[in-house]
């Protein structure tokens, strides 16, 4: 899959970005609110982590993003927090820091020079994650994680908290002797020839005004909908709730963890209205009240079919990232308890169900795009049929399940 989508992204004239390396998988830390920790040696990177990066560089990715992740049985050098440490705008919470941890690999050597660029070959563009997240910041200052990134091996510093203080850094650093001019402009040529490989020399300036030309024009959208009858999945339909009947009172329930409340499900109401159904609608987010709770639940309870609109979407630095507010998981699971027909549907995190197991309808969209959306609600209708084969696997259900309503 990695490959596969290289070679699309970068068959269309951009530049692809295999991320976050070496692993962001086994993490139980976001890096944007502190410093994850993977404590396993190599030998498990090597089977496990690493292969999808392995892939993407045989299919010539362009870029590789480091993350700040410690790896202490890659590379052990202790590090010490910060008194002051720059906070980032935009995590929701920020770990408390540990007394002494290990470096991560936005800063080292042993991962970026040693293991990606000599072990695995790869000579493209290092770019690194945000500077201004915690994973690093909590530790290290703006001036001292330049020099120390571009020491590591990173062609591209993204998103830092300073940027005066990081250029500030870069220059001392070069007018000292610790970096030389050879290496900077190594890192230059890289990106030099990477803008010239992208045409960005002919054409410097994107043309805003016709932006939405290109990526709204009728082909586009053609191609969304097409992409999101082929994705959306039926895991499972124990209930027998497929297709949904017209004659049947139904109630639609959108739990959303945005703040998008008032128009979260406007085009799977929408595209079922037209397609003949009447019901009634609610939505839940973080700031439902129990009243808000009980008045959804007492209309679940009188409908003879409920459609459980799930956004649980996944959001860098949301505390409730894939995870439903607690008013909408409540009612949802007072529903479940009922045994009333449910029709569950993941705009968002596919592995809902783990956290549900009692569902007998569950449905895959994967986003909560207008495409993904209206191809939902048209097979729910029966209008179409369920296409889609899940990409991973999700508790008992494996990799490549998906039901077809076809007998």
């Amino acid at each position: 899959f990695g490959a596969a989508m290289v070679e699309g992204v970068q068959s269309s004239n951009a530049i692809a970005t295999g991320k976050h390396f070496p692993g962001h998988g086994d993490t139980a830390v976001d890096s944007h609110s502190g410093l994850p920790i993977i404590n396993l040696p190599r030998e498990r990177f090597d089977k496990v982590e690493l292969v999808p990066f392995r892939k993407a560089i045989e299919a010539g990715v362009a870029s590789v993003m480091i993350a700040h992740i410690s790896l202490p049985q890659i590379d052990n050098e202790q590090i010490q927090p910060l008194k002051n440490p720059v906070l980032p705008i935009y995590s929701e919470s920020v770990e408390t820091p540990k007394e002494s941890a290990t470096i991560p690999a936005t800063l080292s050597k042993k991962v970026q020079t040693d293991l990606l660029r000599n072990q695995m070959n790869f000579q493209g563009l290092i770019v690194s994650d945000a500077m201004d997240m915690s994973g690093l910041t909590l530790y290290i200052g703006q001036e001292e994680a330049a020099v120390r990134a571009i020491e590591a091996g990173t062609d591209l510093l993204e998103k830092p908290a300073d940027a005066a203080a990081m250029i500030r850094g870069i220059v001392n650093a070069v007018k000292s002797g610790r970096l030389t001019e050879e290496r900077i402009n190594q890192s230059a040529r890289k990106l030099l020839a990477w803008k010239h490989q992208m045409g960005l020399f002919k054409q410097k300036i994107t043309p805003i005004d016709s932006i939405d030309k290109i990526v709204s024009s009728k082909e586009v959208r053609d191609l969304a909908d097409e992409v999101g009858k082929q994705a959306i999945t039926l895991v499972k339909d124990d209930g027998k709730n497929l297709p949904l009947a017209k004659d049947k009172k139904i109630f639609i329930l959108a739990v959303t963890n945005g703040p998008d409340i008032t128009f979260v499900a406007n085009t799977l109401t929408r595209i079922l209205r037209q397609n003949g159904y009447r019901f009634e609608f609610a939505a839940l987010d973080e700031r439902s009240t129990e009243a808000d709770q009980n008045r959804a639940f007492e209309r679940a309870s009188k409908s003879d079919v409920v459609i459980a609109a799930l956004y649980g979407r996944v959001r860098s630095g949301a505390r409730n990232s894939g995870m439903l507010p607690p008013a909408g998981a409540n009612v949802l699971q007072k529903i479940l308890a009922s045994e009333k027909p449910l029709i569950n549907i993941s705009f968002g995190n596919p592995y809902l169900i783990l956290n549900y197991p009692q569902m007998k309808t569950y449905i895959v969209s994967y986003g909560d795009m207008p495409s993904l959306q209206k191809a939902t609600a048209n097979a729910i209708s029966g209008n179409q049929d369920f296409y889609g084969k899940l990409p991973i696997t999700v508790g008992n259900y494996p990799l490549g399940t998906g039901l077809s309503l076809k007998k």
